[in-house]
C-alpha cells in the first residue's frame, strides 16, 4: 500500500522563522508523521528577513520561472529549497520580488500591515500549488498552518477544482489565535472574481479580517484543526454550523499522533465520496 502524502504550507517555520507555536508545529509535525509513515512536503513563503547562507537556501531553476497573474498582473514565481538535516526534511520556499523581498514578514517598520497582504497570500497559495504540480507530487492531504495560508482552501476546491492533480485532495486547515488587527485590501473579493470565485462564495469576504478569513477557510475545507486551546467565539460558533469533521486541541506530547490519526480519518472519507 502506498504511503499517503501530506502537504504542508506554513506561514512560518522554525528555523527559518523566531520560534512561535505555528513555527514550531510547522518544524516538528512533518518530521514526526514522515517518521510514523506518511510521505511528506514542506512549503513557506521565502521572507527577506530569513538568511539564505545560513540556511543554505538555493533556486530550483527547474521549478522557478512561470508567472502567476493577480489582479490582472503577471508576478514571477522563484522557487528556492533548504534543508533541515537532523529532520531528514527538504523545505521549499516560494519567492517573489514584489512580495517577498522587504525584510519584514508581515509588518512594516511602523508595525503597520502590509496593504498587499492579501496579494502576497494569493501568490504564495497558488505559488505552492503550481510548484506541486511541476513536481509531479499528488497531495492525499493538504494541511494548512497560518492566516497566510487561509486562501489555500479556497484555490485548491474551486479554481484547481477540475484540475485532475487535486481531483482527489482533501484539505486540513488549522485554527490559531494569531489573529491580526485590521483587514486584508477590501478589494479582496474582486480580486478573486478574476480567479472564477462566485459573489455567494466570496460574501464572507465583504469585511476580509481574520474571523472572517478564518470562515473562508473553513468552508472550503475538509477537516478543521484546533491549533490553540482558546479561538474566538465566532470562529467557534462557525465551525460547529458548518459540521465539518474537527480535531480538538492537543499538546505537543500528543499532536503529531492525534493529527496522523485526523488525516487517516479525513483520506478515508477521501474513498468513499
Amino acid at each position: 500500500m502506498e504511503k499517503l502524502r501530506v502537504l504542508y504550507v506554513s506561514q512560518e517555520i522554525t528555523p527559518f522563522l523566531p520560534e512561535t507555536a505555528i513555527s514550531t508545529i510547522a518544524r516538528k509535525l512533518p518530521q514526526g508523521v514522515q517518521e510514523i509513515d506518511k510521505e511528506v512536503r514542506v512549503f513557506m513563503p521565502r521572507y527577506g528577513c530569513i538568511n539564505e547562507r545560513r540556511h543554505q537556501l538555493h533556486e530550483v531553476i527547474r521549478l522557478s520561472g512561470m508567472n502567476i497573474i493577480i489582479n490582472d498582473n503577471d508576478h514571477p514565481l522563484i522557487i528556492k529549497v533548504a534543508s533541515i538535516p537532523s529532520a531528514r526534511l527538504q523545505v521549499y520556499f516560494i519567492d517573489n520580488e514584489d512580495y517577498f523581498k522587504r525584510k519584514h514578514v508581515v509588518n512594516d517598520d511602523s508595525g503597520k500591515f502590509f496593504e498587499d497582504n492579501d496579494e502576497r497570500s494569493i501568490f504564495f497559495c497558488r505559488g505552492v500549488l503550481e510548484t506541486v504540480k511541476k513536481l509531479g507530487w499528488v497531495p492525499d492531504v493538504i494541511h494548512c498552518h497560518g492566516w497566510m495560508t487561509a486562501l489555500m482552501p479556497a484555490y485548491v476546491k474551486k479554481f484547481y477544482g477540475d484540475d485532475p492533480h487535486f481531483a482527489d485532495t482533501k484539505v486540513v486547515y488549522s485554527v490559531y489565535d494569531n489573529g491580526f488587527a485590521g483587514s486584508f485590501d477590501k478589494k479582496l473579493a474582486n480580486k478573486m472574481k478574476f480567479d472564477g470565485f462566485s459573489e455567494n462564495e466570496l460574501s464572507v469576504l465583504k469585511s476580509p479580517d481574520f474571523v472572517n478569513l478564518t470562515k473562508m477557510a473553513i468552508n472550503f475545507s475538509d477537516g478543521v484543526i484546533l491549533g490553540s486551546e482558546k479561538v474566538d467565539a465566532k470562529i467557534s460558533s462557525h465551525l460547529k454550523e458548518t459540521g465539518k469533521p474537527v480535531l480538538n486541541y492537543h499538546n505537543e506530547e500528543t499532536y503529531v499522533a492525534a493529527y496522523n490519526e485526523f488525516y487517516d480519518k479525513v483520506a478515508e472519507e477521501m474513498l468513499v465520496d
